[in-house]
């Protein structure tokens, strides 16, 4: 019984009218993820979290880590918004998963940049061995 109303309650409802785009206004290709994007991701959270490590335990203060992001960001979603928020959003976890627990530098914290940067590099090399041009 419930069956036969629901096509009646569609038929009495008016069809709402279907809007088009200016001729003028250009639609935005879609984004597409690259096959390589998990990996991208985790090298992102990576990369956040040994730049927050390294400025934690080193007294002069380097900026190379959050640049290497942003030389990533350059290159991999130049006109993605969506990607790069997502990449952003990763190199912000990273950071903000060892500011929340390292307020000091300790030995653990310098044992956990050292692993860090070592699956970043072996991350990175993977990438571009199987995706690289």
């Amino acid at each position: 019984m419930f069956a036969a109303m629901v096509p009646a309650c569609a038929l009495a409802q008016d069809p709402a009218p279907m809007e088009q785009a200016p001729p003028s206004v250009e639609i935005a290709p879609q984004e597409k993820p690259a096959p390589y994007d998990d990996r991208l991701i985790r090298l992102s959270e990576i990369l956040g979290s040994v730049h927050y490590l390294r400025n934690l335990c080193n007294p002069e203060k380097e900026d190379g880590w959050r640049a290497a992001m942003q030389q990533l960001l350059d290159k991999e979603t130049s006109n993605e918004p969506k990607r790069r928020a997502q990449l952003t959003a990763a190199f912000n976890r990273g950071y903000r998963s060892f500011a929340s627990v390292y307020t000091t530098c300790t030995a653990a914290a310098v044992v956990a940049e050292e692993r860090y940067r070592n699956e970043g590099a072996t991350l990175a090399t993977e990438i571009a061995a199987r995706f690289g041009n």
